[in-house]
């Protein structure tokens, strides 16, 4: 019964890492050209205080730096650099680099959570990067090391944030602490969009449509239904969850880039599922309790 419940949830919060897999695509066909910083704080900030004005609490005590930790590793410098690495890689080269962050929430995990490092779960980190590789990766792959150093920033950032966010168990419902994480990383980047980037002068029909798909359906579903899963999916596990963004960033270019899949990119697809679903199956550890639903409980 377990096991099937842990299955349910992470199928349900699969959900969110397909969604964000689309973000290459409408990032380099709808967003306007170079505004890495624009696009991360028009993706996080209006969703952010529309569930934060639709709650009506905000954090206290200890939460007030813990929100703004989190929302700067999940969502301020993570937004950046997921940006950056699409204006400056293919979509594949990005999410190959992002592979490491799986090793990276083994290793934070066993630290700060407790988990152990299951054989199982090493072998599905090696299979999950070769079937990148496939899946993503060729000949005319074109290598910038901004566009590196930042999707594997991004991954390092993505992965300190997903065990901090267990090891903290939110205090208030999964829309809330949504709402905190979404603010808290669009107020860091806005200093730095008004002074580095600065406002477009013009929003053309096709940038709206862009910047309301990532921030309806990217930031508002994608996250709630994210932060949700950190409550009843294990970390190791949430993190393999993301492997479906290259799985769906393939997919999209292969529909709407006229790219072609070739067999050993539905192989790198086979393999990374399967990475998935054993690492889904192999337990880190017995479950933590339910997060309270009380924000004093974790004020003290």
């Amino acid at each position: 019964m377990a096991g099937n419940r842990l299955l349910a949830d992470s199928a349900i919060t699969a959900l969110a890492p397909a969604i964000w897999g689309s973000t290459y695509l409408v990032t380099t066909e709808l967003l306007p050209p170079d505004r890495p910083l624009l696009a991360a704080v028009v993706r996080a900030l209006p969703a952010g205080l529309v569930l934060v004005l639709f709650g009506r609490v905000l954090p206290k005590g200890v939460w007030w730096w813990r929100a703004l930790v989190l929302g700067t590793l999940n969502i301020g410098a993570f937004f950046f650099l997921l940006f950056v690495a699409a204006y400056h890689l293919p979509g594949g080269v990005a999410a190959l680099v992002g592979s490491v962050q799986p090793v990276v929430v083994l290793v934070l995990a066993a630290v700060l959570l407790g988990d152990r490092i299951r054989l199982p779960h090493v072998l599905a980190c090696l299979a999950a990067a070769a079937g990148v590789a496939l899946l993503v990766l060729r000949a005319t792959a074109r290598l910038d090391l901004v566009g590196v150093l930042a999707a594997l920033g991004g991954a390092v950032c993505m992965a300190a944030g997903i065990v901090l966010t267990k090891r903290w168990q939110r205090p208030v419902n999964v829309l809330l602490f949504t709402g905190w994480q979404l603010t808290a990383g669009g107020l860091v980047l806005l200093p730095a969009l008004l002074l580095a980037e600065g406002l477009p002068s013009t929003i053309t029909g096709a940038n709206a449509l862009g910047f309301g798909y990532l921030v309806v359906l990217g930031s508002l579903f994608g996250y709630s239904v994210w932060f949700r899963g950190t409550d009843r999916v294990p970390a190791i596990g949430l993190s393999f969850l993301g492997f479906f963004s290259p799985i769906v960033a393939t997919a999209l270019g292969y529909l709407f880039l006229a790219q072609t899949l070739s067999p050993w990119q539905l192989l790198g697809a086979a393999v990374l599922i399967g990475a998935i679903v054993l690492v889904q199956l192999t337990p880190a550890k017995k479950p933590l309790p339910a997060p309270g639903r009380e924000l004093q409980r974790t004020t003290s």
